[in-house]
């Protein structure tokens, strides 16, 4: 059974607000333990950019596994 472009999409998005609430926590727990102190609004806003990425690369990603079959 092929997967749409949507659900694609929709995979994507849910993989990548789990990413993103795990990403911000881990660096809330991580960063100061090596000496990187930052704002929760640069925790927040460095999640977001990788968000972003992951979003994309795993669009991309399934759209290629889907059309190799």
């Amino acid at each position: 059974m092929r997967q749409s472009r949507r659900m694609s999409l929709v995979e994507a998005v849910a993989n990548v607000v789990v990413g993103y609430l795990l990403a911000v926590a881990t660096q809330v727990a991580v960063f100061p333990l090596f000496g990187v102190h930052i704002s929760m609004a640069d925790d927040f806003a460095i999640g977001g950019i990788f968000a972003l990425i992951s979003l994309l690369r795993g669009f991309m990603l399934r759209r290629i596994f889907e059309r190799l079959g």
